[in-house]
């Protein structure tokens, strides 16, 4: 079966040279894929190039069985049949909420028109809001009526270049949950940009994470951050620690390897071998205090500094390699860790995910 969405393009970064993307999303990638990755990779530059806001130097953007861009082919935006949102939403200050929502429905008659925004109205929760102006309206409110008038073309394909990103965290929370909804009751397939991984977990059903260009890795959002395909992928997707270690011996899924002092036994693809890097997610670690020789998969270390993230501490500890553990202040308490402190780091072989080094 082809690509749903195929963008192989050249494009043109500030600041640098021109670079070449290959994006190629299938019908499972939808409804919402998620293209990933940290500022100046090239994300919000490719997906204007896919909505027609940008030209690529060149390359193929094609949507299904439309072609968008190529050698001999440019369809404007107007005529690409998708809704794009971008993070300040862009609504005009001088229309209400209803006539925003109406401005892109022009071709159609005045009574078609009216119960089409009705309808998105209703959808979106905005019929309350219908004539009030955008400068009465909270951000959530602003991002809620652009995200509206996007889904009233009734578009083949949905654009969000980080439209939560201006937001406060309730108002992030509560939109990310209510796209989710729409997009899955409206069937509408959607391209998203962040980088910001707590949203593409909430949003995403697929993840393409991109970096200078490059798309490193695509998959389902949680195998991708479960299980990154190499160290600076890893590091993209913001694995707290990616710890040198040797492969000892392998077996089918799992290694045990050396690191530092000690030995792990974590998960491994098939036939890795030699020098690699172990993911560890600071969340998965589990401190016990002042137990040395404790048994079980893990280190024994030392606290070298205790950061307060609100609900959570982040402790930093030597155990003859750098380790993060996040755990809740309460757990904390109990533990009556500070910094100089012996524990016991265990680390579940299942979470930790050895990669090829380099």
């Amino acid at each position: 079966m082809a690509d749903d969405l195929i963008a192989r393009v050249v494009l043109r970064l500030a600041g640098g040279p021109p670079r070449a993307v290959a994006l190629s999303l299938g019908v499972d990638a939808f409804p919402i894929a998620v293209l990933f990755g940290p500022s100046g990779a090239g994300k919000s530059t490719l997906l204007r190039c896919i909505a027609g806001l940008e030209r690529p130097a060149a390359g193929v953007v094609r949507w299904r069985d439309r072609a968008w861009f190529g050698a001999a082919t440019w369809v404007p935006p107007q005529d690409r049949d998708v809704g794009f949102v971008a993070q300040q939403g862009a609504l005009f200050p001088h229309l209400d909420v209803a006539d925003n929502v109406a401005f892109g429905l022009a071709a159609l008659g005045p009574a078609e028109r009216a119960r089409r925004v009705a309808e998105v109205l209703d959808r979106f929760d905005l019929g309350g809001l219908r004539r009030r102006a955008p400068a009465t309206l909270s951000g959530g409110e602003r991002q809620r009526v652009a995200l509206a008038r996007a889904v009233a073309r009734r578009p083949s394909l949905l654009l969000l270049d980080e439209p939560f990103s201006a937001l406060d965290h309730p108002a992030r929370s509560a939109l990310r949950a209510d796209l989710r909804r729409w997009v899955r009751a409206l069937g509408l397939p959607t391209l998203l940009v962040t980088h910001d991984p707590a949203e593409a977990m909430a949003v995403g059903d697929t993840l393409a994470v991109l970096d200078a260009g490059q798309v490193r890795q695509t998959g389902p959002v949680g195998a991708v951050f479960e299980r990154p395909c190499d160290a600076a992928t890893a590091r993209i997707l913001g694995v707290d620690t990616l710890v040198a270690a040797t492969v000892l011996r392998a077996g089918a899924g799992t290694a045990v390897v050396r690191a530092g002092d000690g030995e792990l036994t974590v998960s491994a693809p098939e036939g890795l071998a030699g020098r690699v890097r172990v993911c560890v997610r600071a969340e998965d670690v589990t401190l016990r205090a002042g137990n040395l020789g404790a048994e079980g998969n893990g280190a024994p270390g030392r606290v070298l500094r205790v950061d307060d993230e609100g609900a959570f501490a982040v402790v930093s500890l030597d155990c003859g390699f750098p380790l993060v553990a996040r755990l809740p202040r309460r757990a904390l308490r109990a533990l009556g860790l500070a910094a100089g402190d012996a524990v016991f780091a265990a680390i579940d072989p299942s979470a930790a995910w050895a990669v090829a080094d380099g």
